[in-house]
């Protein structure tokens, strides 16, 4: 069964959408979805469904600035001017409470895609305890601290000049302008994100997929992006917790793999004692809107399953 409800954020102004599927039965396990930039919630429905009919009750929010969260069109891809993603990160940690006040004797997981990895990387490390394990889907390649101080410096003036919700074609471009290049001639602005053609064409038909995000966004992503990277918020991730990295082998978002592999080393030396990387051959940023997908949801669910039995 498939419900809705809001719950407020941590920013004191916002109502904050949520969505949870319910299997009829038993409750075996619950998985919190964290999205990524630029969509919503309700695009894991066909997955979320999957793994419901298996017993798994799943739950995630539209993140501020994203989905039924936004209250003004102004309001789309803007976090908050002076806390950022720490209101993501608490409002995320808000429903992980809530979820669990209702099913307080189940594995509890979390799943992050592509910004949504960011943020689940940066959870970790305050929230780890008491997972059962989590998924890093889409994940976002490490960059220099050189380029992310860069890019927040560039944010801040555009923010003294135009304000923080100016929306920056230059700052668009820097982050996501060359991820099409591999797939020249493309069809689509998107072509990386599937390989699904009819997949695609939703994607990019989807006004609440075609927004740009503000300055104030980006700015926030970037100073989230250097406290995951730092090595010492690597050590403070629990060494039990067990970690799936999963994305597609063509995905650019990931550096085409290399970037994922770098970062499960990360995690490896780091001393993390259970650490799985899968790449797709061929699948490109999301891995649960291709053309193999229901091999992805079934090796999901064996990951899930076998943890899940694990932590009893």
């Amino acid at each position: 069964m498939r419900d809705e409800f809001y719950f407020p954020s941590k920013d004191g102004n916002t109502e904050i959408h949520t969505m949870e599927w319910k299997p009829e039965g038993e409750v075996k396990a619950a998985l919190q979805i964290c999205h990524g930039m630029m969509e919503y919630i309700r695009r894991y429905d066909e997955f979320a469904e999957f793994l419901c009919g298996q017993g798994y009750y799943v739950v995630g929010n539209d993140h501020l600035g994203h989905g039924k969260s936004v209250q003004a069109k102004t309001e789309y891809g803007f976090f908050n001017e002076k806390y950022g993603n720490a209101c993501l990160l608490g409002d995320m940690h808000t429903l992980r409470l809530r979820t669990a006040k209702k099913y307080p004797d189940v594995p509890y997981f979390m799943l992050g895609h592509s910004m949504g990895s960011s943020l689940l990387r940066q959870y970790i490390q305050m929230y780890g305890n008491g997972l059962s394990g989590a998924v890093l889907m889409g994940t976002v390649a490490d960059h220099k601290k050189a380029e992310l101080l860069f890019g927040k410096r560039i944010c801040r003036v555009m923010a003294a000049f135009r304000g923080w919700h100016y929306r920056s074609k230059m700052v668009n471009n820097m982050a996501l302008g060359g991820y099409n290049r591999k797939f020249k001639p493309a069809r689509t602005k998107a072509d990386w994100i599937t390989s699904d053609q009819e997949r695609l064409d939703v994607y990019t038909s989807d006004p609440l997929c075609s927004f740009m995000f503000t300055v104030n966004a980006y700015y926030s992503m970037f100073s989230g992006m250097i406290s995951m990277q730092r090595k010492e918020g690597v050590y403070m991730i629990p060494k039990s917790l067990p970690i799936l990295f999963v994305s597609g082998a063509e995905d650019p978002v990931g550096n085409f793999g290399k970037g994922v592999r770098k970062i499960y080393e990360k995690y490896r030396n780091a001393g993390i004692q259970d650490v799985t990387l899968r790449l797709y051959t061929e699948d490109r940023h999301e891995i649960l809107n291709e053309t193999d997908r229901e091999q992805v949801y079934a090796d999901l669910l064996r990951w899930l399953d076998d943890h899940r039995d694990k932590s009893k």
